[in-house]
C-alpha cells in the first residue's frame, strides 16, 4: 500500500500549477493551547484550496488521446475550480456539472477559468449522475473528487512538504475529511516515512461518514449531511479512500458548528486570512484534541501539531453568522432564558445580580402580569461557568435554563423575542447609544428612574466602541417632565421611535 503511493507522490506532477505553501506557526492560539501549533497553509493557493492538487495530478496522468477530449467533474466548490484552471493550463475542454442551488459566484469563478458549466440537479448526487451520463455521451474522462489513486497521490503531497519543512518531531497532523481524499494521501505518505506521527482525521458532527465508517469496518452511507462546512458534506467515503484511512488513520475527532466558527475567528487573529469552514475543521479538531489531553492522568503539553488549512472559498454573507457562533464556540458566551417577577424593582435586582459581567445580548418584552421572560447572553471565561451562573440565578430566586447548547435558541428564538402586548399601554420606545466598556449596559440601566417600568429592552453586543440599546418604558404622564430632564443630562446620544411603523407594525 504504502510503498505504492509514496512512489506515486513522490513522482505526482502537482508543481506543474500548484505551490509549495509555506508550514506557519500560530502564536497566539499555540500560547493558548499550550502546544505548538502550524498551519500548512493550502489556502493560499491561487483557487484559494488543496484541490488543485489532486485535480492537475490526475489530468496531467491522462493519455493525450483523453487529454483531447476533455474531461467532466461534478462540483459545487473547490474540486471545480481545480479542474477549470488545470484544464486550462493543460490546453483541454473541461465539462463542471454544477447543482442548480450552486451560488452565482463559484458559478463565474469557474467560468472564469475556462470551465463550461452545466447547471443540473438540486444537490451534489443529482449532479453527480449528470455527470456520469455526459461522461458517456461525450467520451470524456471523469475527474473525481477523491476516490483515485491519481487525485489521492496529488493531495499526498501536502503531507510530503509538512516532512520536508518541519523534520523535527511532530506529535499529530489534523486533516479535514469529507470524502477522504486529502487524509489518505497524507496519511499514506506519513506512515510510509514517519510512522511515529499520529494523523488524525476531523469531521462536523452532522457530516462524519468516515468516522462511523472507520467503526464500523465498512462504508457507512449517510442519509444527509450538514451543509454548513459543505466542503466536506460528502453522505459516503471513496471505496479506495476507505482502504487506505483503515490503514493510515489513528483517530477521529468529531467538532460542531461552533467550534467550527471559532476555529475561523482564530486563523483569522494569527494570520488576518478568513478561512472557510471546512478549511478550519483541522485546527478545530486540533484545539478539541489539545482539550481532552489536558484533562488525562498524563497532561499533553508542548508538543507540536500541525493543521491543515485546506480551503479558504469563504461565502462573505456567512460572516455574520460565524462571527456571531464563534463566541459560544470558544466558551466565551453563555446564553440562558431567565424568568423573573413582574413587579417594580425585580428588572433592576436581576441586573444588579449580572454586576460587572460583560453583556453580550440582553433581550425583553412584557407579556403577562405576574412574571416576565429574559433572554441574556453573558461573556465567560470557560466551559463550566455557565453551570456556575445558572446556579447563582436559582438561588437568588430566578428560575433559569442554560440555552447555550440549544440551537433554536441560537439560530432563531434570540432575534424574535418580542411581539405585540396588551399590556405595554402608553409606552414610549426609544433607541440610546453610548460608549461601550464593561459595565456601561449596567450603569445605563441605574441611570433609569425607579417609577418607570420597562416593557421593552434589546441589546446585542456587535464588538464595536459604541452600544446600542432599544427600551421600550411606561412612564406616567405626571412624571414627563423629569424624563425629558433625564434624556438632556445622560449625556447619550437617543432617537423617539414611537412613531416607527416597524415598531408600530411588530412591537
Amino acid at each position: 500500500m504504502s510503498i505504492d503511493y509514496l512512489k506515486k507522490i513522490l513522482t505526482s506532477r502537482v508543481y506543474d500549477i500548484a505551490e509549495e505553501t509555506p508550514l506557519e506557526l500560530a502564536t497566539t492560539l499555540s500560547q493558548r493551547m499550550g502546544h505548538r501549533l502550524y498551519l500548512k497553509r493550502e489556502d493560499m493557493q491561487s483557487v484559494f484550496s488543496f484541490k488543485l492538487r489532486g485535480a492537475y495530478n490526475k489530468m496531467a496522468h491522462l493519455p493525450a488521446t483523453q487529454l483531447k477530449r476533455g474531461v467532466i467533474c461534478a462540483s459545487a466548490g473547490n474540486h471545480a475550480q481545480g479542474v477549470a484552471l488545470s484544464a486550462s493550463r493543460l490546453g483541454c475542454r473541461a465539462v463542471i456539472v454544477m447543482p442548480t442551488t450552486t451560488p452565482a459566484v463559484k458559478i463565474d469563478a469557474v467560468r472564469a477559468r475556462g470551465g463550461e458549466v452545466v447547471l443540473s440537479g438540486e444537490s451534489y448526487s443529482d449532479a453527480y449522475q449528470h455527470a456520469l451520463a455526459l461522461e458517456k455521451k461525450h467520451k470524456l474522462s471523469f475527474v473525481h473528487p477523491f476516490d483515485d489513486p491519481d487525485v489521492i497521490a496529488g493531495q499526498g503531497t501536502i503531507g510530503m512538504e509538512i516532512l520536508r519543512q518541519h523534520p523535527g518531531p511532530i506529535h499529530a497532523v489534523f486533516v479535514a475529511v469529507g470524502g477522504g481524499g486529502l487524509i489518505s494521501g497524507v496519511g499514506a505518505f506519513i506512515k510510509a516515512v514517519r510512522p511515529d506521527i499520529k494523523v488524525i482525521g476531523v469531521q462536523t458532527t452532522d457530516s462524519d461518514a468516515m468516522a462511523r465508517s472507520l467503526h464500523s469496518g465498512r462504508r457507512v452511507m449517510l442519509n444527509d449531511v450538514g451543509l454548513f462546512s459543505d466542503g466536506t458534506a460528502v453522505k459516503q467515503v471513496g471505496e479506495e479512500t476507505f482502504r487506505l484511512a483503515k490503514q493510515v488513520v489513528d483517530d477521529m475527532i468529531l467538532v460542531d458548528t461552533d467550534a467550527v466558527c471559532a476555529a475561523i475567528k482564530d486563523v483569522f487573529t494569527d494570520t488576518r486570512s478568513i478561512l472557510e469552514p471546512a478549511g478550519a475543521l483541522a485546527v478545530a479538531g486540533a484545539k478539541a484534541y489539545a482539550e481532552r489531553g489536558a484533562k488525562q492522568k498524563k497532561p499533553l503539553r508542548n508538543e507540536t501539531l500541525v493543521a491543515i488549512a485546506c480551503g479558504a472559498n469563504m461565502n462573505f454573507d456567512r460572516l455574520r453568522f460565524v462571527a456571531e457562533r464563534a463566541e459560544i464556540g470558544e466558551a466565551h458566551e453563555a446564553v440562558f432564558a431567565v424568568t423573573i417577577p413582574e413587579e417594580r424593582g425585580s428588572f433592576r435586582r436581576f441586573c444588579h445580580l449580572v454586576g460587572s459581567r460583560a453583556v453580550t445580548e440582553f433581550n425583553y418584552r412584557i407579556s403577562d402580569e405576574k412574571q416576565a421572560h429574559v433572554f441574556v447572553g453573558l461573556q465567560v471565561a470557560n466551559r463550566d461557568e455557565p453551570g456556575k451562573i445558572s446556579k447563582t440565578f436559582q438561588k437568588q430566586g430566578f428560575p433559569t435554563i442554560d440555552l447555550t447548547h440549544d440551537e433554536l435558541a441560537k439560530l432563531h428564538i434570540r432575534h424574535l423575542v418580542g411581539g405585540k402586548s396588551p399590556l405595554a399601554r402608553g409606552e414610549l420606545l426609544y433607541r440610546f447609544e453610548f460608549p461601550e466598556r464593561p459595565g456601561a449596559l449596567m450603569r445605563f440601566l441605574d441611570s433609569l428612574a425607579p417609577g418607570w417600568n420597562i416593557s421593552l429592552f434589546h441589546y446585542r453586543s456587535q464588538g464595536g466602541d459604541v452600544g446600542r440599546v432599544l427600551v421600550g418604558l411606561q412612564v406616567p404622564k405626571t412624571e414627563m417632565k423629569a424624563f425629558r430632564d433625564f434624556l438632556s443630562s445622560i449625556g447619550y446620544r437617543s432617537w423617539d421611535e414611537s412613531s416607527n411603523p416597524a415598531y408600530q407594525l411588530f412591537l
